[in-house]
């Protein structure tokens, strides 16, 4: 009988190494109010268009233990695509580019995370941009987690990328009278996230 107890507890022990623990798992979602998700462009060769969407949200299954098991996932609304030019934006709504009343979310949901560095990993994960989907690498950089005045822990995080608008099917230019083009083909992507554990949302909402 005791040789059993033993046998069984030597079990449980060993199962215990593959099973991740509760402390190590944390459901976090995105503050869209201290998150945002900008890019840059290149307009007459030249000069930068800076542009954000305003309209996003996103989850996080951290595994606090190792951020490379943790799985990220986010979705944009195209139509809040903003560049402080509301003739500009409603073109970058329209067929030519974005075409937001088609494709009204752009989405991210990651595949693997790689550590880099010190905080720092690549993310890897399919992106959908215009109804089509491709394989992306983000710089991803963990800036760690502050307490906010309310007592809730913030979890920060900062991801970039560089995105080809033709691979997504957003290949609308024209030509200018030098031989460039009036818009850039490749567009900076920075993302940067202010996560709060969902835990916290359904205690304040009690």
């Amino acid at each position: 009988m005791r040789t059993s107890i033993i046998s069984t507890g030597l079990l449980l022990a060993g199962l215990a190494n593959f099973i991740p623990s509760a402390a190590s798992a944390l459901e976090l979602e995105v503050d869209p109010a201290h998150s945002s998700i900008g890019f840059d462009i290149k307009h007459l060769v030249v000069s930068t268009v800076h542009g954000n969407f305003t309209d996003f949200n996103g989850d996080i299954d951290l595994n606090e233990k190792d951020l490379a098991l943790s799985k990220i996932s986010f979705a944009v609304k195209t139509s809040s695509i903003s560049t402080n030019n509301a003739k500009r934006d409603e073109h970058l709504k329209s067929a030519d580019f974005f075409d937001a009343q088609k494709y009204p979310e752009a989405k991210f949901v990651s595949t693997a995370i790689k550590a880099k560095g010190k905080n720092k990993y690549v993310l890897e994960g399919d992106l959908t941009i215009h109804g089509v989907t491709k394989k992306v690498k983000l710089d991803l950089v963990s800036l760690g987690k502050v307490k906010d005045p309310y007592g809730v822990e913030k979890r920060i995080f900062q991801a970039s990328t560089d995105i080809v608008r033709k691979d997504f099917g957003l290949t609308y230019n024209a030509t200018l009278e030098s031989g460039g083009v009036v818009i850039g083909e490749t567009a900076k992507l920075t993302i940067d996230l202010e996560t709060a554990p969902k835990a916290a949302k359904q205690a304040k909402a009690q």
